[in-house]
């Protein structure tokens, strides 16, 4: 029989590419690592993996189409057409990566799912999916919400978080709108006209952490980019409260439960200990904080979160400095049977002597 493996990658945020079509660095760019990741693909389907029945598992934020211009403008309307544009951009500047999943796919035995988190709604579209699918030659397995098998809960995790949530009811908004457009929810308006403007100036402002270290440094050493932040977020309060819009639907109570709930890196253990008070869930995996994480209850109930592939910058004393650790999710089914075991991991690439650094 086989081997039987299963691997999770989550918010990898692919933009356009380092470089622009002029030549320039695209400053929104934050995936850096096109060539550990082609590795990374070429390792799960060769050498020790090369007989072995290998599924690759997209748990959400792959393709970062918040941050992704449409004909030089950032978007709260997309429409299927747009969100294609945006998608062949994205392709184009990452086509070895692309070219590595496909051959990959290429392999009877191989395959992969994509589970959509809330920088890649997008990939909702038919469009975007048969699109992809062309790309990678292969029919991927898309999941909206939750991907579930064998005991195992993979979600990509916004849905447990009151800004990035999503309708489950209504993914698109359709009503006196002359085409059907996505049903962004609050958070993605939130980056994209506000996160965004101060990310022109200051790209790594949302890669910060901890958030209130990075508020009282900024309140000595950039007094004035605080304060404009301070203000443009309350001007965009304001609009959202008081203008009305129908891709705003949001009620006061929503708002508020929003305010409260609000964090730049959630928690989300708690909705994964929830999760497995289900007997029938032993494992729960989640992306979306960009913080790996694994905590287990009691002797069979396990959590992992894969954390990131983007850079991540740490003011705290212990971790001071810029963080960038490849982790993901490794799952594995024994020989003798039984259930699927997990490990949290971090991919360290093939040996080279020398490569890039990556700038922004």
């Amino acid at each position: 029989m086989a081997r039987r493996i299963k691997v999770v990658i989550s918010d990898l945020h692919l933009g356009k590419g380092r470089l622009l079509g002029d030549g320039a660095n695209n400053h929104l760019e934050e995936f850096f690592f096109s060539e550990k990741l082609v590795e990374f693909i070429h390792y799960y389907s060769s050498g020790a993996f090369r007989d072995a029945e290998v599924e690759i598992i997209i748990n959400g934020d792959f393709l970062n189409f918040l941050q992704v211009d449409y004909r030089g403008h950032f978007l709260t309307v997309v429409t299927e057409s747009v969100a294609l544009e945006v998608l062949k951009s994205m392709i184009k500047g990452h086509e070895d990566v692309f070219r590595a999943f496909k051959e990959f796919a290429s392999k009877p035995q191989n395959s992969i799912t994509y589970v959509v988190g809330n920088h890649d709604q997008a990939m909702m579209w038919p469009a975007c999916r048969a699109y992809f699918n062309q790309v990678v030659g292969t029919s991927v397995r898309y999941k909206n919400i939750v991907y579930y098998f064998d005991g195992v809960h993979i979600e990509h995790g916004h849905m447990h978080e009151a800004a990035n949530r999503l309708d489950p009811k209504r993914f698109f908004l359709k009503k006196d709108l002359p085409e059907p457009i996505l049903n962004l929810p609050f958070g993605s308006h939130f980056f994209i006209e506000l996160v965004l403007k101060i990310k022109e100036k200051y790209p790594h402002v949302d890669k910060i952490r901890p958030f209130g270290k990075m508020v009282r440094w900024a309140l000595f050493n950039e007094f004035w980019m605080l304060m404009m932040a301070f203000s443009k977020l309350f001007m965009f309060g304001i609009k959202t409260l008081f203008q009305h819009d129908p891709r705003r639907n949001w009620s006061i109570r929503s708002l508020l439960k929003i305010a409260l709930q609000s964090a730049i890196f959630p928690d989300l253990s708690e909705s994964a200990r929830k999760i497995l008070k289900d007997d029938r869930v032993h494992t729960v995996i989640f992306g979306h904080t960009h913080v790996y994480q694994y905590r287990h209850w009691g002797t069979d109930k396990e959590y992992f979160n894969t954390g990131t592939w983007t850079e991540l910058t740490s003011l705290d004393i212990v971790s001071l400095g810029k963080i960038t650790k490849l982790t993901y999710v490794y799952i594995e089914y024994p020989e003798e049977g039984g259930r699927p075991r997990g490990r949290l991991k971090e991919w360290r690439g093939y040996h080279r002597i020398e490569e890039d650094v990556a700038v922004s």
